[in-house]
Order: C-alpha cells, then structure tokens, then sequence
C-alpha cells in the first residue's frame, strides 16, 4: 500500500489489483485515454519493466507513431544539469526495431554515436521499439553511475527512451508506465494516471512532454517511505526516501523539523515557486553513486545508508538538499542561454556555471545553517576549509576560474589526482567566496538595507506557477545586481573569474568580520568528516592528503611532500619505521615540531619502496575563521533565519 501524491494537493490511494501478465494492456489503455486528452494527437508509449533491476537490467518498449519514409530516432546525449555529454548510451542494448510486426533495420549515425537512422516500410503507422538498458555496477556519475541494488532503484528516463527527429523534441508527448519488483513502492513528481496497479507493482503515469519526463526520475524500493513535510499546505512538498534497509529510513523529529524548515527557508528567500509540487528522492545506499542532480519538481538526492541513524553522517553532508532544491530557482527556472538549449543532441555551453553551480552552492550552504541542518559553527568551518583548499591551489598560476567553467564536460570526468595542479570544478568552491563577496557588498554599499536575498528574490523569483525555463546572460546578472545596488559588478566578476588570480578571493571573508586563520588544533568538522569519508587531510602541513589505506590521494605542488618526491597514487606504508595510521603521522607531525629530525615515510610506488625524509617542523596546520572584533559580524546576519522553525508535525510521516 502506499499514498500517491496528486497535482489537486491530496493523497489519493489506488489499489485495483490485476493478475500479473496484464502490463501491457494496463499501457494500452493509458495510451488510450492520453491520445483522447490530447485531441486525437497519440503521444509515444513507453513501458519500462524494471522488475530485473535487482540484476541490474532494465526493459524498456516504446511505440512510436510514424509515417512511413526516413526516420531518425535519438538516444538523450547531453542531459540538463550533468553539464557534459553523459548520456549512457553505452548501456543501451539489445535495440530492435519493428513496424506492422516485422523487424526494419536501422543504422547508427556515423558522427553522431546518439542517433539511429531507419526506414519506416510503407502501410505502418508506427515503429516499434524495444531495448534493454545495463544498470551501471561501479564508477561514473550521473547518469553514469551506479544506480540499482537488491532493494532499491533510482530510474532516470533519459536511460530507457528513444524520440524522433522535430522541431521541437522537447514538446512530444510520452504516455508512460513502469513495472516495479513485487513488493516495491516508490516517488516521483511525475502525475498519475487513473487506472494503476499496485498489486502487480504497475504504475501508469499521465502523459507528458518529453522534457517534462527526463526532467522527473523515479525511486523505488522494498525498504521506502513518503513524509509530508508541509501538510496541508500549498504547494504540496514530499520527501521520498528509498533505502537497503529498513533502519535506514528511520528519521527522528528534529530531522523532519530541519527539512520542514529548510523548503520554508527556500520559498521566503525566492518570495515565489516553479512548481505545482516539490519532492526530495533520497536514496540511502552505500553501494549506489553519492551525487545530488537538480529537477524542476525533485531533485535526485543520494547519500550513504547512514544519513538519518549517523549525526555524523548529516553533519559531513548538510547542504546537499539545500542544494538540488536551490536549482529548482537557479538552473531550472532561470538557466544560462548557453545550457538552454531546445535538443538532448546541441553541445551545452557551461561558462556560467560560475553562476549555476557556484551561487547554488553558496544559497546551499546558507539555507542548510538558516533552516537548521548545519550549525552557524560549521558554517563558518566549511567557509574556512573552502578558502584555504583553493588558496592552495598552484593551478590558479595558470588556469582562470572562467577556465574550469568553459572546460567543466572535461573536469567532471578528471581523475582526483593532481586536482592541485589541474584545478578542478572549482567554480562550485570558489562560487561560495565570491558571492560571499558579493553578499557582503550589497550589504555594506546599501548600509545594511540590502542584500544578495534581494537579488535572489527579484531574479530567480517572478510569479509563482508550473516549470518553465526562463534564458539569462551574464548581462542580465549584471543588470540585475545594479538595481540591487549600483557596483561596478562587471568589473567585480571579470577580476575574480575570469582573470588569473593566484590566491583564492578572500574580501567576502574579511568584509564579514573574520578572516582565515591556522590552528594546530584538529577542526570538529574536518575530524567528522575524515571519519565519514575515510580519508586523512595534512594538506596545509606536510602537502598531501591520504586515503584509509594510506594512498596518496593529491600533493601539493611546493610543498614538504612535493618537495621530497612523493606523488599521487603511491602509497604510505610506515612513518618513522612504524606502520602508518592516521593518529601515527599526526603524531609524528606534532613531535617534528619540537625538535630538528626529519620525518620519515615509507612509501610504495608499484613494485617499489623508498623512505621519503620530509624537513618539515611547524606542526599541524588546519584552517579556521578568527573573528575581527573591529567589524560587525555580517556572517552570522548572512545565516540568520528568514521564518520560524515550524513545528515537528509526527501526523505527516506517511
């Protein structure tokens, strides 16, 4: 049993049970019933069966209508909000084609991989069309990445659909139906159908548009759950949670309190919504990709098992929700003409990305303090490793921030190795300086009457109403932050992105009345997360930080270790002849300090040891923000609630 949320803003149960084998002819009638609504237009059908997911394979089935003649038929290649060619086409197999019953041959373009040319014989109406899609089972990301277990899946339909070659792909319409493993329940912003079985796991939804369909993933599993986390409210807003296991889905009053709070947060900080419904997919799995991807009405959220049963788990991973749910405004509703493109094939321009991703990742960071899952501590922590990270890194001698926008398809895909040297998707890190900055401008050049919310609320705001994509340039950012408060903001981005900058923009910091400090002592925060993400930081000491079982994740460049001759992918054995842990090299770290002899590393490079002897004597060095007595303190007013805190609503657990 579970409760289907409806566009109307009310659960709405539906259990018809029908006799296993009846998949098909349940599609057919929904086909039915969407080609009547649409006045005579047939939209395409879509059957998934994912009753195999648990082996990791999709089934998918589609019929298309066409006239008979040539024909091109498309997989999704460039997929809004993974900013690079990602689509898996890879996984697609088992691809036949068939009209009027009999088999028709397509070919493969030569150019582009992404497209299948065919012939549709003469009488048919419709080509048929079925395919498998492998579920990925390690590495990659997105659309690429792990996304099956046992209990759960996370469906993007991008992964199982073809459409035709148009003017407009974007506006065709998809009637379609998923097949779910016996037992599993599930969560989607995608509206129902009316006639759907849950006792045969099928669920038919109601037709829509081919951008509205990629655009709304599906979660489902055995161990599942659905809270309303604003009852009796409007819009309607939902967190779905798929785990591996049944404890995993336990969510305690303050969390739900939290999340509650964090959608008010959002909506005062916009002033308006772009969407009939909001819903959070959380998938806890340890075995699945950890990645967050932004949705008009979801966001596909995914995280380790632990998350609700660990404090330490939320407390290394706050602003994740915050995130995708920000991009719902910035990135879906207003988007940068460059990544508005009207076709799943058109290469995607990422330059603004700067403004996408890195003034998301900032409103992130702040909606996660302001509505309560981060404290104002740990804000203030994760500002500070942010700013010594990029201020460390060399690749900023050679490589602009614009630079990593423009080059993003490539980055994402980079190796972490050498991220020093190379730079990374900085433009998510950096983004939270600069708009810092620029927050705290807008506050100081309007004598506090103003601030970066203003900006957000007047840009990304607008009327509340359904999704749609709303183009913006750099110069309408500008625009609109001159009416804010008048700055020479062209010249303010131009010098912080798209110049070379060999320390990391730190005026935000300082205009907030703190400033970026070292400390011996090990940061809270940074000791949580090291335990979380098994990984071990001497960055802004020795120069490299080293995985649990001691490989050399990243050095940097002019650094103690650098210095010596250690590089990524070796790996620590011993330190001062004992074998490594990470309490025994902090250690060894602490006591150089104290007296002239080197420290002493043990490395395994291949086939190969060598001991590393690292000059270094000034002790642990991690980052902090020490506060500056002589200016007011703009962070903690930057992080302060918009609304109460609502109170924890136990009826609203589904």
């Amino acid at each position: 049993m579970i409760f289907v949320p409806f566009r109307a803003g009310f659960f709405h149960f539906v259990a018809m049970e029908i006799r296993r084998g009846w998949f098909r002819w349940l599609v057919a009638l929904n086909f039915f019933l969407a080609a009547s609504a649409l006045a005579g237009t047939a939209p395409i059908q879509l059957e998934v069966d994912a009753t195999d997911a648990t082996r990791s394979i999709l089934h998918a089935k589609l019929h298309i209508p066409a006239s008979p003649g040539p024909l091109t038929l498309f997989y999704p290649k460039w997929i809004p909000g993974e900013h690079m060619p990602s689509g898996p086409i890879n996984d697609l197999t088992g691809l036949q084609m068939t009209a009027n019953g009999k088999p028709v041959n397509w070919q493969r373009d030569p150019d582009n991989m992404y497209a299948f040319h065919l012939d549709v014989p003469a009488g048919a109406e419709a080509v048929d069309v079925s395919l498998d899609f492998l579920l990925p089972a390690g590495g990659g990301s997105f659309s690429t990445g792990v996304s099956s277990t046992a209990k759960l899946l996370d469906l993007n339909w991008n992964e199982v659909l073809l459409y035709p070659q148009t003017e407009e792909p974007f506006t065709l319409q998809y009637a379609p139906g998923l097949k779910l493993p016996e037992g599993w329940k599930f969560g989607t912003a995608l509206p129902m159908a009316g006639v759907a079985s849950l006792f045969s796991q099928t669920v038919l939804f109601s037709p829509v548009s081919l951008e509205t369909l990629v655009d709304s993933p599906v979660i489902a599993g055995e161990f599942f759950q659905t809270i309303d986390l604003t009852p009796g409210e409007q819009p309607p807003h939902f967190i779905h949670i798929a785990a591996d296991s049944a404890a995993a889905l336990e969510m305690t009053p303050e969390d739900l309190r939290d999340f509650s709070h964090l959608v008010k947060e959002a909506n005062a900080l916009f002033g308006a919504h772009h969407y009939r419904d909001y819903h959070f997919l959380v998938t806890l799995s340890d075995r699945v990709s950890h990645f967050g991807l932004e949705h008009h009405e979801s966001s596909d959220d995914r995280l380790g098992e632990n998350y609700l049963t660990d404090p330490g788990a939320r407390r290394s991973f706050p602003d994740l929700l915050p995130h995708e749910m920000v991009h719902s405004w910035n990135g879906k509703y207003r988007r940068p003409a460059g990544l508005a493109t009207p076709d799943y094939q058109p290469p995607m321009r990422d330059e603004l990305l700067w403004d996408y991703e890195g003034l998301t990742d900032y409103l992130g960071k702040v909606l996660a303090a302001r509505s309560g899952l981060q404290t104002n501590e740990d804000f203030r922590e994760t500002i500070a490793l942010v700013a010594a990270m990029l201020d460390h890194r060399a690749g900023r001698s050679w490589r602009s921030l614009a630079d990593t926008t423009i080059a993003a398809q490539l980055l994402y895909v980079a190796p972490s190795s050498g991220t020093a040297w190379r730079r990374s998707t900085d433009f998510y890190p950096e983004g939270d300086l600069i708009w810092l900055e620029a927050d705290t401008l807008i506050r100081q050049q309007s004598r506090g009457k103003r601030s970066l919310d203003d900006f957000c609320k007047k840009f990304y705001g607008g009327e509340s109403g359904p999704p749609r994509v709303v183009p913006y340039t750099y110069d309408d950012v500008v625009k609109t932050l001159n009416e804010i408060v008048p700055y020479d903001w062209r010249g303010f981005f131009q010098q912080r992105i798209y110049e070379i900058n060999p320390h990391a923009p730190l005026g935000g910091i300082e205009n907030a009345g703190w400033h970026l400090a070292y400390t011996n002592e090990l940061p809270a925060l940074l000791k949580t997360r090291e335990g979380q993400r098994k990984y071990t930081d001497l960055s802004f000491s020795l120069g490299l930080s080293l995985g649990s079982d001691g490989s050399v994740g990243d050095v940097l460049p002019g650094t103690p270790a650098d210095q010596a001759g250690i590089g990524p992918a070796m790996k620590l054995v011993a330190v001062n002849g004992r074998a490594w842990t990470a309490d025994n090299l902090r250690a060894a770290v602490k006591t150089a300090a104290t007296n002239s002899a080197p420290i002493e590393l043990l490395i395994e490079n291949g086939d190969y040891f060598k001991n590393y002897r690292l000059d270094y004597h000034n002790g642990e060095k991690y980052a902090c923000l020490e506060r500056d007595p002589g200016r007011p303190d703009l962070l903690a007013d930057i992080i302060r609630p918009f609304t109460s805190e609502p109170s924890t609503n136990p009826a609203a657990k589904k």
